[in-house]
């Protein structure tokens, strides 16, 4: 086990502690700003467990009705990287106008875990759509795809 020290933890997606990064989109008191910020939330719900917080910013479209969750198995969530929010690099090659929509981004990350004490990875492209919602205009998670 490790020790205990009196400085906060960083949060599991790399920011600087749960606290000020993921801590408040996913105990209800913000609303996450951007697509990757939602990403990064998600993947901290996923090691935190917190299936009503993925369902809640899961889009309806595309929220699954069963359980995403298993107690049987055993998965432990090792690291995040964020490889690039596309819309900023379609943005740097000059995407025509029409193309850019403000309210859907693309989010590509690896995250690296442990399902019964194996080494995974999942490197995914997911998409966002920010609609409005309760609140004011959220950031959903719509779905992914997984590049080679």
């Amino acid at each position: 086990m490790s020790k205990k020290s009196a400085a906060p933890a960083g949060c599991p997606c790399g920011g600087p502690s749960y606290a000020a990064c993921c801590g408040p989109y996913i105990d209800g008191a913000a609303i996450a700003p951007t697509a990757e910020a939602l990403m990064r939330s998600r993947y901290t719900a996923y090691g935190l467990r917190n299936e009503s917080y993925l369902l809640a910013t899961w889009h309806p479209s595309t929220r699954p009705t069963e359980p995403i969750m298993s107690d049987e198995e055993k998965l432990q969530w090792l690291g995040l990287e964020v490889k690039s929010a596309l819309r900023l690099r379609q943005r740097k090659a000059k995407v025509a106008p029409e193309a850019s929509n403000p309210d859907r981004d693309t989010v590509e990350f690896v995250a690296r875990f442990k399902v019964n004490g194996r080494a995974q990875r999942l490197h995914e492209i997911s998409n966002f759509v920010r609609e409005p919602a309760e609140g004011g205009a959220r950031w959903f998670y719509v779905d992914g795809s997984f590049p080679e």
